[in-house]
């Protein structure tokens, strides 16, 4: 089977993955910490932005990997795409040390519980024949 649409959106989360991952080490470089955070707030931050992308990112890339191979209709994928392209690019610039309710947090976590929910409703659709 030849997957067309959950590569696009693997490819976009890919870059905004390696560029909080970028961040993270060069931090750690400039701080002269190998593991952990050091006990620097900043850093500390910049690990759980990062850590938060891959999260979500693998989870619901392989519900939209399989929701396509079951024949997901192309539409219902892109929302998801969409959703989670959006969610990872917003939530970095909302997870605030001084501010949890900042936001572009909510915009990245709703946007991401919208993906997962849209995505879980075409696989159980497809599992269902409907």
């Amino acid at each position: 089977m030849l997957f067309i649409t959950t590569p696009v959106y693997a490819l976009a989360v890919s870059i905004v993955y390696l560029i909080l991952w970028f961040r993270v080490t060069s931090f750690r470089a400039a701080k002269g910490v190998s593991i952990g955070d050091g006990g620097d707030a900043d850093l500390l931050l910049r690990t759980r932005q990062h850590g938060n992308c891959a999260e979500w990112s693998g989870f619901i890339l392989i519900l939209m990997i399989l929701a396509e191979g079951m024949g997901a209709p192309a539409l219902y994928l892109h929302i998801t795409g969409v959703l989670l392209v959006v969610g990872r690019i917003a939530h970095p610039f909302g997870l605030k040390k001084d501010n949890a309710s900042h936001l572009l947090r909510y915009v990245g976590n709703g946007t991401n519980i919208l993906a997962t929910l849209n995505v879980m409703v075409c696989l159980g659709v497809n599992l269902l024949g409907l």
